[in-house]
């Protein structure tokens, strides 16, 4: 599984980094983005910095992807 955010569309709730903190993160420009070895992907972030999840981590995933205000975080399935 992989995970990705578009910021156009991130509401900067947190819900996310509260559901699963090992994959999310908020940045200082409000925003949320997906972690990559404890490393936020904010450059250039978006589709562009799409995530492998690891497998303990992907029903948080799923369950942040479905609760996020924006439906920013999109969930790519192998």
């Amino acid at each position: 599984m992989k995970v990705w955010i578009d910021q156009d569309l991130c509401t900067g709730d947190g819900l996310c980094e509260e559901i699963c903190p090992s994959v999310f993160t908020l940045l200082d420009d409000g925003l949320a983005y997906v972690k990559a070895d404890g490393v936020a992907q904010n450059e250039p972030g978006g589709a562009q910095s799409v995530v492998v999840v690891p497998a303990e981590f992907e029903d948080a995933v799923v369950e942040a992807s479905e609760e996020c205000p924006g439906e920013c975080i999109f969930v790519e399935r192998d």
